[in-house]
């Protein structure tokens, strides 16, 4: 399938009840419902944003130029007054941080991926929340083009431990991040 003809297809594409779907360069990923850890750490970072300055979205589809991708992240910052207008997709250009919380199946995606699209992007945050390891990770700085982007700055952080997001202004609280048993360990940092 030709690239505009995907990207035609997907914004047309209504996935099954109680799934989300993502084109992630190229190819479309179903995704199902989420924990209730899950849901709490969304709600928790959500809630220590301040509402006055930015915009918080959960599951809220992303474009990038130059990108057939459209991922849908647990959580969209922006400040207020950036992507006044309508419609399903949010320009990579006006968001300012990016949450995603590790799911079972995710990590390699959050931590490969999805990291070289958002950098590619320009994101200036990409904050990755693993309540399996008990860790988050901010990425920033994001640098380079394409597959090879990256982001040249990483600051990790046990659950627990308060973690500066220049981005935002603010000291995210990780104490009441919920933690769940590692079934597997999987290979990302």
């Amino acid at each position: 399938m030709h690239d505009r003809a995907l990207d035609e297809y997907f914004a047309e594409f209504e996935p099954p009840e109680g799934l989300r779907a993502e084109l992630l360069r190229r190819e479309i990923l179903l995704t199902g419902g989420t924990d209730i850890v899950h849901n709490r750490i969304v709600s928790d970072v959500t809630d220590q944003i301040p509402h006055d300055r930015w915009h918080r979205f959960a599951t809220q589809h992303l474009s990038f130029p130059g990108e057939l991708s459209k991922p849908q992240p647990d959580l969209v910052v922006m400040e207020r007054g950036r992507c006044e207008g309508s419609g399903w997709l949010v320009p990579a250009s006006d968001v300012t941080l990016l949450l995603e919380v590790v799911s079972l199946r995710s990590a390699d995606r959050d931590h490969g991926l999805k990291r070289s699209i958002y950098a590619a992007g320009e994101i200036p945050a990409y904050l990755i929340v693993d309540p399996y390891d008990a860790r988050c990770v901010l990425l920033s700085e994001p640098a380079g083009a394409g597959e090879e982007a990256d982001y040249e700055v990483q600051r990790t952080v046990s659950f627990g431990a308060p973690l500066r997001v220049d981005a935002l202004g603010l000291k995210l609280d990780t104490s009441r991040f919920g933690t769940l048993p590692a079934v597997t360990r999987h290979r990302r940092p």
